[in-house]
Order: C-alpha cells, then sequence, then structure tokens
C-alpha cells in the first residue's frame, strides 16, 4: 500500500464501483442468474446485525451461517430471527452457527456474501479477509477505525470485482441523492461553509478513564476476541458491551459520536461538495481528554478550492452543541427548532437542510420566504437526474442486487471509508489537543511524530486471519 497514491474526490467519485480485474479467489455468484438465492453469513449478531439479515431473508435470500463471540447475543439474535424470518423456526434451525468467522470462512464453500455488523475495530480486518476470499460485503458504518484502514480498504475494494456496501443506509433515500445533484449543479451558488450536528443519543458524559479492577467475564463471551485487533483491557459489565452505544466513545476501541454519527451525516457533504482531504482541522477539549469521547465534540475541517468549487469550512457539533444562531434562525422558522441531528449548507444563493441520514432535505433561495421540499422545488426540478436511485429507497437491496451483477452500488466501502479520510483527521486534532495541518495523501499531520500512532494500525494479530 502506498500512502501517498492519489484519491482525488472529483476522480474518485467517478471510478467508484469500476469493476478492475485482480488476481482474486472466486465467489460462486460470479455469473449467477439474477434471480438465484444468495448465501449470506452475518457476523454480528446484535440489533443491527439481525435488522440487517431480516431484511435480507424478507428479500428471498438464504441466510446460511451466524458468528458471534457472545452466545448470549447470538441466542437472542436467531430468537428473534425464528420470530420474524420467512421460514420461521424452520428456517433458522438450517443456519449453522460459529464463534470465530475464521471458521466459517473456510467451512463455509457455497457462501456468497457476508454482513459485519461488529463494533468498528473488526470491520477491515474482516472485511480484507472476506474480500479476499472473493465474497460480497455490507458492512455496518463506521466502515474503519482507523486512518490507514480507510486507505487500505479503498485500495482492494477498487481493485475488485465484487459488491460492497457501506452501512450508511440513509444514501439510499431519494432525497438524499436528489440533493447531491442539486448543490453539484450550482443551485446554491458557492458554499463556503457547512454544519453538521448530532444531539439525537442524549447527553455524553464528560471523557473519563476505565474503572480499576474488573468483572467476571460472562460465560459465553470470548472477551479476548471480542476485543480482536484492539488492545487488551478488563472487562467490567455494562461499560463496554453489549451494544454500540456502551464501546464507541471508548477512543481504543471505536471514534466517538464524530464517526458513530459522522459515518451517516457527513455523506452527503462529502459527496455534494466533492470533497477531498481537509487541509486543516480544530478540535475543541470541554474538559481534559482520557479514554473515552468528551461530552460535547466540536470539529472545524477547512477545505482547499476543488476545481471550480470555492474553499469550505465543515463544522461537526455534538453533544447537545448546535450551530450559531445567526445561521440557524431561518431553518428554525420552519419547525420552530432543528432537527436533532443534522446537516445544514449555506451558499451564496441560499441554504439547505437535512437530516443525520439525508432525509427530509428543504431549500430556500435568496428572496424567498418559504422552505420548500427538494423534490418539489422549482430550481430543484430543472435539475437533471444524473445519479442512480436505489430499487425501493432499499440499501440492502442495492447491495443485493449488485451481488448478483446488477449496477453497482452507490455507497460501496470505498465511498464510505473516503468519507472516513474526511472526518477522522478531526480525531487525530482532539487526541494531539491541538489544531493540525493535514496531508491526506501522505496521511501525515506534517510535524506531528506523535500523530502516527493515531493514524496507522497497530493490531494484535492473535485473531486475525
Amino acid at each position: 500500500m502506498n500512502p501517498k497514491s492519489r484519491h482525488n474526490r472529483r476522480s474518485f467519485l467517478k471510478a467508484a464501483g469500476a469493476a478492475l480485474a485482480v488476481p482474486m479467489a472466486a465467489g460462486r455468484i460470479f455469473g449467477a442468474s439474477p434471480n438465484e438465492k444468495l448465501n449470506i453469513a452475518l457476523i454480528g449478531s446484535g440489533g443491527r446485525g439481525t435488522y440487517i439479515a431480516l431484511e435480507a431473508m424478507a428479500l428471498g435470500e438464504n441466510l446460511v451461517a451466524q458468528c458471534d463471540v457472545d452466545q448470549s447475543q447470538l441466542a437472542s439474535s436467531r430468537k428473534l430471527l425464528a420470530e420474524k424470518a420467512p421460514g420461521g423456526p424452520a428456517a433458522v434451525d438450517r443456519v449453522k452457527v460459529y464463534d470465530d468467522y475464521r471458521k466459517l470462512l473456510e467451512n463455509e464453500k457455497t457462501l456468497d456474501a457476508v454482513m459485519i455488523a461488529t463494533g468498528a475495530r473488526w470491520h477491515v480486518p474482516m472485511s480484507i479477509a472476506f474480500l479476499k476470499a472473493g465474497k460480497h460485503v455490507y458492512c455496518e458504518k463506521p466502515p474503519v477505525r482507523k486512518l490507514a484502514e480507510a486507505r487500505e480498504i479503498i485500495e482492494l475494494v477498487r481493485k475488485s470485482k465484487l459488491a460492497t456496501q457501506t452501512g450508511t443506509q440513509g444514501a439510499a433515500g431519494k432525497a438524499c441523492r436528489r440533493a447531491v445533484e442539486v448543490v453539484r449543479a450550482g443551485v446554491l451558488g458557492q458554499i463556503r461553509q457547512a454544519h453538521l450536528w448530532c444531539d439525537g443519543y442524549g447527553p455524553n458524559p464528560p471523557s473519563h478513564d476505565r474503572p480499576p479492577g474488573e468483572d467476571p467475564v460472562p460465560p459465553g463471551l470470548n472477551w479476548d476476541f471480542w476485543l480482536g485487533p484492539a488492545p487488551l483491557r478488563p472487562f467490567h459489565k455494562r461499560i463496554y458491551h453489549p451494544g454500540c452505544l456502551a464501546f464507541q466513545n471508548w477512543l481504543d476501541l471505536d471514534n466517538g459520536m464524530l464517526a458513530g454519527q459522522g459515518a451517516h451525516t457527513f455523506d452527503l457533504p462529502v459527496r455534494a461538495l466533492e470533497l477531498d482531504y481537509p487541509i486543516r482541522v480544530e478540535a475543541e477539549r470541554p474538559e481534559p481528554l482520557k479514554e473515552t469521547y468528551p461530552s460535547k465534540g466540536c470539529f472545524r475541517f477547512e477545505f482547499a478550492a476543488r476545481s471550480a468549487l470555492a474553499p469550505v469550512t465543515v463544522w461537526w457539533t455534538d453533544g447537545g452543541r448546535y450551530p450559531p444562531e445567526e445561521v440557524t434562525q431561518s431553518v428554525k422558522s420552519v419547525s420552530g427548532s432543528l432537527p436533532k441531528i443534522g446537516c445544514l449548507f449555506v451558499g451564496e444563493q441560499g441554504e439547505m437542510c437535512a437530516g443525520g441520514w439525508g432525509e427530509g432535505v428543504i431549500l430556500r433561495l435568496k428572496g424567498e420566504k418559504k422552505w420548500r421540499g427538494v423534490l418539489d422545488h422549482e430550481a430543484a426540478k430543472a435539475v437533471p437526474v444524473t445519479l442512480p436511485r436505489a430499487p425501493g429507497d432499499n440499501h440492502v437491496l442495492e447491495w443485493l442486487q449488485a451481488c448478483k451483477g446488477g449496477p453497482p452500488t452507490f455507497t460501496g466501502l470505498d465511498v464510505g471509508a473516503h468519507a472516513a479520510e474526511v472526518y477522522l483527521p478531526g480525531i487525530v486534532a482532539l487526541r494531539l489537543g491541538r489544531p493540525i495541518r493535514w496531508d491526506g495523501r501522505a496521511m501525515k499531520a506534517p510535524g506531528e511524530p506523535d500523530a502516527d500512532p493515531i493514524i496507522q494500525n497497530n493490531y494484535r494479530t492473535k485473531w486475525l486471519l
């Protein structure tokens, strides 16, 4: 992997989804009929994983295997699948159970595709293992934990013939894709600022260290394997597991709300503004930074001009912080408040506001009193359709069809990983405690040698393939 390899956003968007042949294990589905059922495995059986598996089964595919290192979570998932999935308990009884993804990959000879819904620490190692084995991959967000992982998965996906999808399901919505087209068409004029925020999950506690001591590991949980590539730490009940909101704030396991929700909310501005890497990043610390993400995130990303597009500054705030009143006063007039999670573009000729998943998009041009939906505004109607639409606005179905030789997905792992290269420099600035200059092509913060361990992979290899 060459960290200096160029990934210009404009050329990247044109190339995303291109099939470039490389030597790689061939999956069974290459050349299969679109009517043939896929054999799919689920890794990570929490609420989100169970939901996407149910969706694939409801769309007619075969769930042939499940894998989880927590047998209690696996049992709960299988109970729900038996209640909700087509075929009921009999269909679930045919689903083989594993506690090691490596054994699953070795034994399931007819496997076509995998859905990965583990924590972020496992996303890239597992995605790489299955892609190299010739399997299509749907991976939940955030797609990566480390910046170096982003570059690695981008290069692998772009060389493969395989269908991938990042679990940022809002990108399948017609309003989200229309918003991208409208901004790119220049309807809002030059955009020099965009504001993203998240206040949808309750208050975050102040940054803190792990509690002393340890608790007994529950029967059926392989704690060492659960941590996987991340640093080993003692188990504490209800501190890290179960649930993504438990572990995502621990900075050696994940990257807090900036990555957890940011993977969704950054998708629209990264596409619409054709963002390459930031050139300067600031992060505020509302309290001394310890082992967890702070109580209130506040990040500023500065981007250089892109071709005919003006330089732009993008802000991210969370933990109850919103954009300044002078920026949001107009959009508040629509319903009296901002959406709890959202994105606001401020252009020379107008403004656009969307929910945190790219939904509910409204816009108002200069001189207009009322905001209108992006699908209804006259100026938007004049913009040609240039992007593909997901069948039924269904993110999982779009991936399943791509697995069977249909059109490429809109949000492949390369697309999700590029978005991570936009927002994860914020974590570098946060952990260093000072603004940084960012050289995205070199994946470096110049003059900041202490940034390298934050950027690079430093896996524990015990559980890797």
